[in-house]
């Protein structure tokens, strides 16, 4: 295993002029541009005296600078706490004072919002406009950045050259970064993960998911959150690749238009964005009655879903080999359909603990319904005497687990198992191929009155794929199984359906998906959202708002 900054490292010096990080309609920087921010930024921490065991947080919408302050701060070899900017003003205080953070990058309207007061030992905080200071502590650091760009002149006269940026590499079980899971100010879960995390990451993705310079991504998901970080930036950085950041996700039309300038060779995403291409676009052309006429003559059949394979690939830019769906299973009519066009898709499994791969397969030899095979470097097992047929808690070690919860022994005395194996929480089967299988998470899991389990994604999966219905949650209350759903408010709003019609619509819906459950998981009664279930920044519902 080669340090990932040992990978940065090369690709900075065979790719120095080309393109690395871009703001999306902004600024390109060329891999000297990002050398020559991380060696300023480097002389911002050198005269701060950062120690390999202070933290540096970063809490700022996604962009080219937040790239460069990430970068910075491992390759100088202090600790990075990547804080999701979606957080609210009294979190990000309290997560920046309990991680110990002492330098903090952030933009000025949210530091504006920001307590300094609250954040105890924050020496500075610079920002992610033009790395120019928002708060110093005292003169001495006011000092460092008045003679910051006469230092760097003095050092540099001729700028950074090729293979002339320090990086300081440590050993692969080095804390390398602090990712705090949610914004709760009590008893906070920040995950410790080392280089040996990271660096499995990026290797599993330059051998598995191959890439190169004069390719390019379009980075959608937080740099916050593991699988935006390693997969969306570090990854493809690591191979030469260059990098789009949008900021924010973006309208579909504007986010259409992204695609077809910026043409990614590979797009990571969440079950939603697929379902509603498929769900507004092809499925509609589809079921025409002369296409369904038409579709079941072989030759006339290939010829349309070859025009629909197309059509969708082009939409991406063209240029997509990978499909990368994660975060939530995909609805299952819909996957049938991707896997009729043959698109290029699969479903992956992880989770911030694990850096945050675990499950994985290539397109080619993807299983339906399923979310890949272990990855390289890990291990898996099913607690279940019958792990092919009864679920029972994924549980998984190796290269990519993390080192456990900062400051938090209980909890992660809680995330490991006697025999040292980390609990994921989720509940699964693996087929003999060894194809993972989720069936729910194990907290969502509803006891039922006879002693039966109920999974209730399993539910959800078949009343997403309900007419009307785009997503949905089901709870137990009272001993009874509800369901919450939002509909698809654009066919309600098209079919004028008043309230009389929206309820008709929903019981017929609740009257459909029990005749397609066995009877102690029936639905016993539906309630209805109108503006849509509150999410994560990684898109997942926020399940314990409706419980």
């Amino acid at each position: 295993m080669k340090h990932f900054l040992l990978h940065l490292q090369d690709s900075m010096e065979r790719f120095w002029d080309a393109p690395s990080v871009s703001d999306y309609n902004g600024k390109t920087y060329t891999f000297a541009d990002l050398a020559g921010r991380m060696a300023l930024l480097h002389i911002v921490f050198e005269h701060l005296q950062l120690k390999d065991s202070d933290k540096v947080a970063i809490c700022a919408k996604n962009s080219a600078h937040w790239a460069m302050a990430f970068m910075a701060t491992v390759s100088y070899g202090a600790i990075v706490v990547p804080l999701l900017a979606d957080f609210n003003p009294d979190s990000v205080n309290n997560l920046v004072s309990h991680s110990g953070s002492t330098v903090l990058f952030t933009d000025p309207e949210r530091w504006a919002k920001y307590d300094v007061n609250k954040m105890s030992g924050m020496r500075c905080v610079i920002s992610t406009s033009d790395f120019s200071p928002l708060y110093a502590a005292d003169s001495q650091v006011e000092d460092i950045f008045a003679r910051l760009d006469a230092e760097f002149r003095e050092r540099y006269p001729d700028g950074v050259a090729r293979g002339g940026l320090s990086f300081k590499v440590s050993d692969l079980d080095k804390l390398t970064i602090v990712n705090y899971t949610s914004g709760t100010t009590s008893a906070p879960k920040g995950v410790m993960l080392t280089a040996r995390n990271l660096t499995s990451n990026i290797e599993f993705g330059m051998r598995r998911i191959p890439t190169s310079a004069g390719n390019n991504v379009l980075s959608m998901l937080p740099m916050a959150h593991m699988y935006g970080l390693a997969f969306e930036f570090m990854y493809p950085l690591c191979s030469g690749c260059h990098i789009y950041f949008l900021g924010s996700t973006p309208a579909p039309r504007v986010l259409l238009q992204a695609f077809a300038k910026v043409r990614p060779y590979m797009i990571i995403t969440v079950p939603l964005v697929i379902e509603k291409i498929f769900t507004n676009t092809v499925l509609p052309a589809m079921e025409k009655p002369a296409v369904r006429f038409l579709r079941r003559l072989p030759g006339f059949r290939n010829m349309i879903f070859s025009k629909a394979r197309n059509n969708i690939l082009s939409a991406f830019g063209g240029r997509i080999r990978h499909i990368i769906i994660g975060g939530a299973a995909i609805n299952p009519e819909i996957e049938k359909w991707m896997k009729r066009l043959r698109l290029p898709y699969t479903v992956g499994y992880g989770m911030t603990e694990c850096a945050p791969l675990i499950g994985y397969e290539d397109w080619h030899h993807f299983r339906l319904q399923s979310c890949g095979k272990i990855v390289d470097g890990m291990e898996i097992r099913v607690d279940s005497e019958e792990p092919e047929k009864v679920p029972g808690e994924l549980q998984v070690r190796g290269d990519n687990v993390m080192s456990g919860y900062y400051e938090n022994e209980e909890a992660t005395k809680a995330a490991f198992t006697p025999d040292g194996w980390m609990r994921t929480g989720d509940l699964g089967i693996i087929d003999s191929d060894g194809n993972i299988f989720i069936r729910g998470r194990s907290k969502n899991m509803i006891l039922g009155a006879n002693g039966q389990n109920i999974y209730p994604e399993e539910i959800e999966s078949l009343l997403n794929n309900q007419p009307y219905i785009v997503e949905s949650v089901v709870v137990e209350r009272d001993k009874k199984i509800v369901a919450i759903v939002f509909p698809d408010m654009d066919r309600i709003s098209q079919e004028q359906l008043d309230e009389l019609g929206i309820n008709r619509m929903l019981e017929q819906t609740r009257v459909n998906m029990n005749l397609l459950l066995p009877g102690y998981s029936r639905i016993a009664k539906i309630e209805m959202l109108r503006q849509g279930f509150e999410k994560t920044p990684k898109m997942s519902i926020k399940r314990f708002l409706y419980s």
